[in-house]
């Protein structure tokens, strides 16, 4: 009996590819479960790591599957008046070559702050120090930029305005990679997107957003 090639039966949606939108929707659910108490830390660390190594729909799954499902409600709100100008987010895009590609701090610290620009992959390094990175008056040489981090019992800090979009991808071992806020609504979409990503050994890297400091002083 000759079998019928014909009967195909394609792969489920659970063999399909996953995509950085995927996994971003399992870390924000598994972030949201951390705070609620649902999962404790060590729990939160380990899924958050299996979710950025899943290659596909079906590996998210089990993360998140005891947890509620995300509710509408928890929505990031558009921030104050005075706080979101997103008219900005475009012109953060230069066509100008980059004033700084790392910051290193080996048992002491780093800043970088102030009118700067970005390339399109920089890189932070902190030994047992400490480095803080402004982006509020940034400029970015791509829309598109990676920061890598890599804090070994150190700690970095990364403070963002509203009109930049941030992805937070780390894996931490015994440390922790931290997003304070959710990115803000924005009406722009050339904004610019900036990836952090890399590994935490005993140490963190912090993540938030601060309004801009021109807009503090005149708040």
């Amino acid at each position: 009996m000759v079998e019928d090639v014909s009967e195909y039966d394609p792969p489920g949606p659970e063999r399909m590819r996953a995509s950085d939108t995927d996994r971003d929707a399992v870390a924000h659910r598994l972030r949201d479960a951390l705070a609620e108490g649902r999962l404790d830390i060590d729990e939160h660390n380990e899924r958050l790591d299996a979710t950025y190594r899943s290659k596909t729909v079906g590996e998210l799954v089990p993360l998140t599957e005891d947890l509620p499902e995300a509710s509408s409600d928890t929505a990031p709100a558009v921030p104050a008046h005075g706080s979101l100008r997103p008219s900005r987010g475009s012109e953060r895009v230069v066509e100008s070559s980059p004033t700084s590609f790392s910051a290193i701090a080996i048992m002491g610290g780093a800043d970088r702050s102030g009118d700067w620009t970005l390339p399109e992959h920089f890189m932070a390094m902190a030994v047992m120090g400490g480095i803080d990175l402004d982006l509020r008056n940034a400029k970015f040489t791509k829309r598109e930029t990676t920061i890598w981090c890599y804090p070994v019992m150190g700690g970095i800090g990364i403070v963002l305005p509203y009109d930049v979009q941030v992805r937070v991808h780390g894996i931490p071992i015994m440390g922790g990679f931290g997003l304070e806020s959710e990115a803000p609504g924005s009406n722009d979409p050339n904004a610019p997107v900036v990836y952090i990503r890399g590994l935490a050994i005993m140490g963190g890297v912090g993540v938030e957003y601060r309004p801009w400091k021109d807009d503090a002083e005149d708040g």
